[in-house]
């Protein structure tokens, strides 16, 4: 066997990285062993076309849920922007600011006729701040019991968030479609399931209490730099990461533990897992648990300048925020009915963002003159199981025809072409995830999100053995950006070697 550290952390994600930090900080020898040849994962940014300096952020492109605690404690330097528009949406020419204010409500006015749905929409809103100030600091704390996080919420918030569908609530908060469906949308990002399953309030909450805010931003440099940045500290404290090292095995039985890679074989104290629980399973030689299959489609644009709107809305704000496209709630239902049943939905929701809008330092200089965008699309409704023969370019003309339907030109126009003169149009299904990334099934949360909440009031990281914890999204609290699972296994194992 080689050397011993106390700590390997299998794979280099950003969670990975993360619990590195914090442990070789605290002076412990820590070894993290990422199959990729890069680190980071999902949060990259990579140039994708040919011939085109763009650094996309390929995978994941918005930061919320990292918690101003990990960025202080581990001294990361990053930059997050915030978007100078929420929301915008073609059809019923909503938009929605940043902090709502009397634009929003003449924009809701212009839509319903009536102010009473931007009232419902300022209460419903209100309620979800209440409940992410509480949450969002339980998250870096041992799992806290429903019955003590319910006792620090209003009951009447508990019940419309937790207790009641999100389905349920949100059809008797808000009367028009389309409202529900900007709504109800943060409750089916990567998640297929109808707005009346449990699922979808649970993925709804993920993506509303980030900081206490719930403020989707933009990272500067793109999702590579935030990487980058966990990197740097990571390796600056003293941790080794080794990429191109395939993990193989994982051995742990309560007291030391063994990893396998690469025809090797180092010992730890210690083993922190940051792939999928499935694909951890198999390393130690088990059969994979079932994982709930990835729903959702991206595409990856580069456009030689923004394209003009029906409505008149200039594009430098309506695609600063959240563009919403064919996401009415009656839609988003009828697409998880079609998809459910076997088929590509007639109508394919999707919502869509320009990341060079609030960040252009992802482009070359001589592009940001000459006035290119980046453009991202990711799309609802679109189960792993679907794709299985591929079928990227038919995919891609189906979203494009759905933009161009609110455009007053093709998109097709404004896109830029690499050096071998093909359009910078790139599609990632579950699919590719999984072939490129390993998330078993493509799904990007590695799992179904659990409830904030549990009944051991342990970390939500630990596995059936005492020296094996996960630390990856598969964490409890684990999904998205975060670095939540990599906090929280990290804490775990200071605990443990105390």
């Amino acid at each position: 066997m080689d050397s011993d550290y106390d700590v390997v952390v299998v794979g280099g994600g950003h969670n990975g990285l993360v619990a590195a930090a914090y442990l070789a900080r605290a002076g412990h020898s820590v070894l993290v062993l990422e199959k990729l040849g890069h680190v980071g994962g999902a949060a990259v940014g990579e140039h994708a076309f040919a011939g085109v300096p763009a650094r996309l952020s390929r995978y994941s492109y918005l930061v919320s849920l990292l918690p101003d605690r990990i960025v202080a404690d581990l001294g990361l330097r990053i930059a997050l922007r915030s978007r100078a528009v929420s929301s915008y949406t073609p059809e019923g020419d909503l938009l929605v600011e940043r902090t709502p204010g009397e634009r929003t409500r003449a924009s809701f006015r212009a839509l319903t006729g009536s102010d009473a749905e931007f009232s419902a929409w300022c209460d419903f809103y209100d309620d979800v701040a209440k409940f992410a100030a509480v949450v969002a600091p339980t998250l870096l704390e041992p799992v806290p019991t429903r019955a003590e996080l319910r006792s620090r919420v209003d009951r009447r918030v508990w019940e419309r968030l937790v207790d009641r569908p999100l389905g349920e609530t949100i059809e008797e908060t808000f009367a028009h479609d389309v409202v529900r469906g900007v709504v109800a949308t943060d409750g089916l990002i990567g998640t297929h399931a109808s707005a009346h399953d449990p699922r979808a309030n649970r993925c709804f909450l993920y993506h509303l209490v980030g900081n206490g805010t719930g403020e989707w931003r933009v990272p500067v440099g793109g999702m590579g730099a935030v990487t980058a940045e966990l990197a740097r500290v990571a390796r600056e404290a003293g941790a080794e990461v080794v990429t191109g090292a395939e993990v193989s095995t994982v051995d742990a039985d309560g007291r030391v533990a063994e990893v396998g890679f690469g025809g090797r074989r180092v010992g730890a104290r210690f083993v922190l897992s940051g792939v999928a629980p499935g694909t951890l399973d198999a390393l130690r030689g088990r059969t994979p648990r079932p994982v709930a299959e990835g729903c959702q489609v991206k595409l990856n644009m580069v456009l030689e300048r923004l394209p003009r709107l029906k409505s008149g809305v200039d594009p430098r704000e309506a695609f600063a925020g959240t563009l919403h496209l064919d996401e009415s709630y009656s839609r988003l239902e009828t697409a998880y009915r079609e998809s459910a049943s076997g088929a590509l939905p007639e109508v394919l929701p999707a919502e869509m963002y320009c990341h060079t809008l609030t960040d252009p330092s992802i482009l070359a200089p001589g592009l940001v003159e000459r006035g290119w965008h980046t453009l991202t699309l990711f799309g609802l409704h679109t189960p792993a199981s679907l794709f299985a023969g591929g079928g990227h370019e038919d995919l891609a003309a189906r979203y494009l025809a759905g933009l161009d339907r609110v455009l007053a030109e093709p998109v097709a126009d404004c896109l830029a072409r690499d050096r071998d003169g093909r359009p910078c149009v790139e599609v990632r299904t579950p699919s590719d995830l999984e072939a490129e990334l390993g998330l078993p099934r493509g799904n990007i949360f590695h799992g179904d999100l659990d409830w904030p909440f549990g009944d051991d009031g342990r970390w939500g990281v630990e596995t059936d053995v005492a020296n094996l914890f996960v630390c990856g999204s598969g964490a409890r609290r684990g999904g998205g950006v975060s670095g939540i699972g990599g906090h929280n296994a990290a804490m775990a194992v200071l605990e443990a070697f105390q």
